[in-house]
């Protein structure tokens, strides 16, 4: 089975980029989107064999997650439960038969650190729920996680240390994740690979110069590794900031 997760920054501008050619050539059974940044009404995909989901904030233009899937699900959850987090469309959950499956958009902390407290109370209580989940059975967690876990996640690490994305408020909460019972599919087929990155700034001629990070992932939890086929990043394919990456995994 393959699946694929890609920030888009913005739905609308990406599909007059050739959004559906690189959707179909991608050829995943699940397709995961972050930042689509639309309200319900404003698109229409013709994405025929593939059942849509949305979720969307309130306010307009942002965030907003979307999952396009071949394999009918059991169920579908919106966001987290949680008044608190659940005004941007920031989470998606499907419910297969074997695994549960959750698209998410994790808040930025800002510049300044200026919503870290906010972002904290997210990691702790998405943790909670992605545990619940796996309490009942495995879980895959696809999505922008905004945040490079390690040195080699990013280009230049001395010189963001202390950054969003890169803080080591941001980078403890994903080691607790991971430390709750979930593994990072790249990392763990390629543990010391440099240069692997997802998203680079507008910037600079940033991508151009190869300086980006590492924030989308595909976490999975730990006892589906020997399940674990494939995980990839393609950052031959533009449009967006970000890249997507995928991950193909055998039931």
């Amino acid at each position: 089975m393959r699946l694929i997760s890609w920030n888009v920054n913005g739905l609308r501008a990406i599909v007059k980029k050739g959004f559906e050619d690189i959707f179909y050539g991608l050829d995943a059974d699940i397709f995961c989107l972050q930042e689509t940044k639309l309200q319900e009404g404003q698109i229409e995909l013709d994405l025929p064999g593939y059942e849509q989901y949305w979720s969307y904030a309130e306010k307009k233009g942002y965030s907003g997650t979307a999952v396009f899937t071949r394999i009918k699900p059991l169920s579908v959850s919106y966001n987290l439960g949680i008044p608190e987090h659940d005004t941007e469309g920031r989470a998606l959950t499907l419910e297969f038969e074997e695994y549960y499956l959750v698209c998410v958009y994790t808040p930025n902390a800002q510049d300044g650190l200026k919503r870290i407290d906010y972002r904290m109370m997210w990691e702790d209580d998405f943790r909670d729920y992605v545990c619940r989940l796996d309490a009942e059975k495995p879980v895959i967690i696809c999505g922008d996680l905004n945040v490079a876990h390690k040195e080699i996640d990013l280009k230049n690490p001395k010189a963001n240390v202390g950054n969003p994305g890169f803080s080591n408020e941001e980078r403890g909460k994903f080691t607790e994740l991971l430390n709750a019972g979930f593994t990072d599919t790249f990392r763990y087929l390629y543990p010391d690979m440099e240069g692997a990155y997802t998203w680079w700034s507008y910037r600079s001629n940033a991508r151009e110069k190869g300086v980006g990070w590492r924030i989308d992932y595909f976490l999975v939890s730990d006892r589906l590794c020997r399940s674990i086929d494939k995980a990839y990043i393609c950052p031959e394919i533009y449009g967006s900031d970000h890249c997507p990456v995928g991950l193909d995994i055998l039931f």
